[in-house]
């Protein structure tokens, strides 16, 4: 705004003369301004003195300070919304918002970190953080290798090629990189009170059995048996065809018997192929406790159902199955990988057959124990000696 030659006390200075009887032509000789201006400052300052005068400029200062500031706000407000992305929080994207607003709202580096909150030193900050790229191309070819595998996981693999980084490092960077798996959508689950499963102490004292259903790109469909170690939780089987019957299951348990030898209990639902004649002649020729869960209470058989569910997800559900012996081909290289190769999070991350590995063959155990129980000679003429008192205290 052009600033007037005159203050408001010298305008009202001469609004005074004039009401005391001097005429406006004079006026305006001796004061070198228009009858225009004489006029203008009648309308605005006549009859005011100089306090009111300055009050009103006050005012009117205020008033254009706080149209600026609204017009201001508004602008803000119109570039905010022009912002890329939701969320402006780290100091990356905060970087980043301030120099989208310099670039494209022509907004200094001082009125668009006040207008979205930030620090200038935060702005000017120049990282000397390492880029990591041969982590971060080996993590994306594990994660592309292994979708299913979240990042507790490619961590252990990670640490087993010989990359020495820490897990919170590793989350930044699988974040970074948009790895997270994303989880599919599951059924409600009734919530109660439920009893905690009894962890097995050693290997084969119990196994768990159950189905899982898929079906082939022509829309047959086929079933797998699974079997799993409740101790080292290791696969112990994954047979595959169109069709199980309890005399298949039978035969297959005969043939892992041969191979691990005999458990103490195995346990299963209430399926029809678990209850056959076939299965309960089984269970009583090879004298095998088989133990049935309640119907309905599939949390009773954890380890199977939560084996099942990594089966479903990391193969099942990522393959088209063309044929039966495609099927079978790809559930023997996924057991080799999972007793193998796949790092197990209750076991410590290792796998299954690195964790069956800590405990001592069965029958040297056995044994052992057998050793151990077996009374020995000055026991044995100890107990004769007790046995000879006490049939002569009874004569």
């Amino acid at each position: 705004m052009k600033r007037s030659r005159f203050s408001e006390e010298q305008i009202i200075g001469i609004l005074k003369e004039h009401e005391s009887g001097v005429p406006v032509a004079e006026l305006c000789r001796k004061h070198g301004v228009s009858d225009a201006s004489i006029y203008k400052w009648k309308a605005k300052y006549g009859g005011m003195d100089v306090s009111e005068a300055k009050r009103l400029k006050a005012l009117e200062e205020e008033n254009a300070k706080l149209k600026r500031m609204l017009a201001d706000a508004m602008l803000d407000n119109v570039a905010l919304k022009d912002l890329p992305g939701k969320e402006v929080v780290a100091p990356a994207a905060e970087r980043k918002a301030v120099a989208h607003l310099m670039e494209h709202h022509g907004m200094s580096e001082r009125r668009a970190c006040k207008a979205i909150g930030c620090c200038r030193m935060t702005v000017r900050y120049q990282s000397t953080r390492p880029d990591d790229r041969d982590l971060r191309e080996r993590m994306t070819a594990l994660a592309r290798e292994r979708r299913r595998f979240g990042y507790r996981r490619l961590h252990v693999l990670l640490r087993r090629e010989g990359f020495e980084v820490n897990h919170k490092k590793l989350f930044r960077l699988y974040r970074e990189e948009k790895l997270t798996v994303r989880r599919r959508g599951g059924r409600k689950r009734a919530i109660g009170t439920r009893a905690p499963m009894l962890l097995q102490l050693l290997p084969n004292e119990r196994w768990s059995l159950d189905f899982v259903s898929d079906q082939f790109t022509d829309g047959r469909r086929f079933r797998v048996l699974t079997v799993v170690d409740d101790c080292t939780r290791e696969c112990l089987a994954l047979l595959a065809d169109t069709s199980l019957s309890g005399v298949r299951v039978a035969r297959e348990l005969d043939r892992l018997i041969v191979e691990r030898s005999k458990p103490k209990m195995i346990v299963s639902d209430n399926g029809t192929e678990f209850t056959s004649n076939a299965i309960l002649t089984w269970a009583e020729k090879a004298v095998v406790e088989w133990h049935y869960i309640a119907p309905g209470k599939p949390m009773q058989n954890g380890f199977i159902e939560s084996f099942n569910g990594r089966l479903r997800d990391e193969l099942l559900n990522e393959t088209l199955f063309s044929s039966l012996a495609q099927a079978k081909a790809a559930l023997a290289t996924w057991k080799a990988d999972y007793n193998t190769a796949r790092p197990h999070s209750q076991i410590g991350w290792r796998t299954p057959a690195e964790f069956a590995a800590t405990f001592p063959p069965r029958r040297a155990l056995a044994l052992r124990q057998m050793k151990g129980s077996a009374p020995t000679p000055d026991t044995a003429v100890r107990k004769e000696k007790t046995n000879a008192r006490n049939e002569l205290r009874t004569g």
